[in-house]
């Protein structure tokens, strides 16, 4: 499947979040490609022991708890630390970047928010992640590429996809605005703070007073890809999600709340989607939020 950028987004504001024709590449395509030389792949996973176990050929690796979190302060990865990061992985400004993991990206489309976040132009998905290329029974390795380090300059961070504590209190309430609360329907009403295993969590359950509850994962197919344009569309308006509306998303740590602003900035092609990533487990520890509960 092929999703065509809207005319949009190749806007020449400054500021604007410029992408490439395509955002979504198929295992097909990274198997033909992969290896290219102006194509640089990338694992981003839940389980940082899995690429280990066996990846892509030619695909590096990126650990979402050391090298794309501040290390001491709770934030994205600095400017100058992605800038590191990229240039240990190989990357120029002019790489096609493709990111895949596992859970139907979820850290993979973190990843990809942060990317857009410092410019980096032409970054993609690889549809279904690691499990659909595992279940096609393509090839796997497990020998570390050797990669040649670049100087990487990233962009100023670019605010206008990203939405802060401040930027959610203005806006409750508001007709033109649509909160988007990803997590699971337990979650989402206050009857778990945080999912098994996961050890983030918060001091209130419940979720932010008038936002709607779609769950990352009802944009995906059984398969881990993405439903269909016409579907994807068809599942958030239905709920008041609407492209005349600013769009805030969030979840419990601001991972599945990314793979929903892929979906609808990127997929759909929503003007005004934030990724409020502080999100749960911020919101739920801060004295005197307002927080509601219930379905």
């Amino acid at each position: 499947m092929v999703y065509t950028a809207p005319s949009h987004w190749r806007s020449s504001t400054p500021g604007a979040l410029v992408r490439p024709a395509e955002v979504l590449v198929s295992t097909s395509w990274v198997a033909e490609h992969g290896m290219d030389p102006g194509v640089r792949l990338v694992e981003v996973d839940v389980d940082t022991t899995a690429y280990d176990t066996g990846h892509i050929p030619g695909a590096g690796a990126w650990n979402w708890t050391t090298q794309l979190c501040d290390g001491r302060v709770r934030d994205v990865v600095s400017k100058r630390d992605h800038e590191r990061l990229l240039g240990a992985t190989g990357i120029t400004r002019d790489s096609t970047v493709v990111l895949y993991g596992d859970n139907s990206n979820w850290f993979a489309a973190w990843a990809f928010w942060q990317l857009k976040l410092y410019g980096h132009v032409d970054v993609r998905l690889m549809d279904g992640g690691r499990a659909r290329w595992i279940a096609e029974g393509r090839e796997l390795t497990t020998h570390r590429p050797l990669l040649q380090p670049t100087r990487y300059r990233a962009d100023e961070p670019n605010f206008a996809i990203r939405a802060f504590r401040p930027d959610v209190f203005a806006l409750i309430g508001q007709p033109h605005v649509a909160l988007v609360d990803v997590r699971s329907p337990a979650e989402f009403s206050g009857a778990l703070r945080a999912p098994p295993g996961l050890p983030e969590t918060c001091q209130r359950g419940g979720h932010i007073p008038g936002a709607v509850n779609i769950p990352w994962s009802t944009a995906c197919k059984d398969d881990g890809t993405f439903r269909s344009p016409a579907e994807l569309r068809q599942l958030y308006s239905a709920a008041g999600v609407t492209e005349d509306k600013a769009v805030i998303t969030y979840c419990r740590i601001g991972e599945r709340s990314a793979h929903t602003w892929f979906v609808l900035s990127c997929l759909l092609g929503y003007p005004n989607v934030r990724n409020y990533d502080g999100s749960w487990t911020e919101w739920g520890n801060l004295v005197a939020a307002p927080v509601a509960v219930g379905g």
